[in-house]
């Protein structure tokens, strides 16, 4: 996963990380050292990765990881060079280790380094309206125009002849060239990832990033999730309609037309030259493929195939939808 915004404070020995977790410390000996945690598929030798659905089997026996955190069911689908850290819920655990190595990904307040446009070498470069605020480490290419009330967060890349809105705010995000963000959209947010407890709810922390690639347009009042262990993407020449909600991870590939009030939740991968109707529903961790359509208000709650029109709910191919609903 490409992270160039949160700083990574390991490494930390994988006798610390087990103590974090209340765990054993003979699982492993006390000298190993563990770089960097990461997912299944981007995890190196010295990583440490996490695996809690069986779903992800296939990407599991490849992972390179040197220690995985999952549970007694999934630990036998590990490779031999992966050891298994296993707990109670993968997910908790994960967030726990997550927060060790980047303790500043947890919280979104609002940016205290923002200050306004004409404070910075920003002013003869970039047309704006009034009331723009631009935060620490954030780059802005030629020809851009920024609209009335917006905030430029933190850590924001925006390419050449891009044009940001009124009343949005962007954070951890990368913008590449030629983007049309339209006004009261927010953009690399946390997701809603947290666990419910009873002495309040543990926050999930969000480390990705949101990518925007080359020619795309974001309508009126969406909204785009960064992620959390990997980056939530929108493909190149993609156009998102009004009030749309992207969720964390979530990738959509190039080519791609998202009608309006569609939600897509978190960790699902859509394919290239994708049309969705309005008001569809898309669950989490699902796979689309490619050229697939999805007709408006339908509700898709598992993988849809290359070449495939779908509608109703749950979604199924077209042809038997209109058959048993004549």
């Amino acid at each position: 996963m490409f992270n160039p915004f949160f700083k990574n404070t390991g490494p930390f020995k994988i006798f610390d990380i087990l103590d974090l977790l209340n765990l054993d410390s003979k699982q492993a000996s006390s000298d190993i050292v563990i770089n960097d945690i990461k997912d299944l598929s981007t995890s190196n030798a010295n990583d440490i990765t996490f695996f809690h659905l069986k779903k992800y089997k296939s990407v599991a026996n490849n992972t390179k990881a040197l220690f995985c955190i999952t549970t007694e069911n999934l630990k036998n689908e590990l490779p031999n060079r992966c050891t298994p850290i296993v707990v109670e819920n993968v997910l908790i655990a994960i967030s726990k280790v997550t927060t060790k190595f980047y303790p500043n990904s947890i919280d979104d307040n609002f940016d205290i380094t923002a200050k306004s446009i004409i404070e910075t070498n920003f002013k003869d470069k970039v047309k704006f309206g009034k009331n723009v605020l631009i935060g620490n480490n954030v780059t802005i290419g030629s020809n851009c125009s920024i609209g009335h009330n917006t905030i430029i967060e933190q850590n924001v890349l925006i390419g050449d002849n891009c044009f940001i809105g009124s009343n949005t705010i962007v954070r951890n995000t990368i913008i590449k060239d030629n983007v049309k963000i339209l006004d009261n959209c927010v953009i690399g947010k946390h997701g809603f990832g947290f666990f419910p407890s009873n002495n309040g709810n543990l926050r999930y922390p969000h480390i990705g990033i949101v990518l925007i690639e080359d020619h795309c347009e974001i309508g009126c009042g969406s909204t785009i999730d960064r992620g959390s262990m990997s980056n939530t993407v929108i493909g190149k020449n993609t156009y998102l309609d009004n009030q749309i909600h992207i969720a964390h991870n979530v990738k959509i590939g190039e080519n791609s037309i998202i009608a309006g009030q569609v939600g897509i939740a978190g960790s699902s991968t859509l394919g290239k030259n994708l049309k969705v109707g309005g008001q569809a529903g898309i669950s989490g961790h699902l796979k689309i493929g490619d050229n697939v359509e999805i007709a408006g208000g339908s509700g898709v709650i598992k993988d849809i195939p290359n070449n495939s029109k779908v509608m109703g709910y749950p979604a199924k191919n077209i042809r038997e939808f209109l058959k048993e609903n004549k």
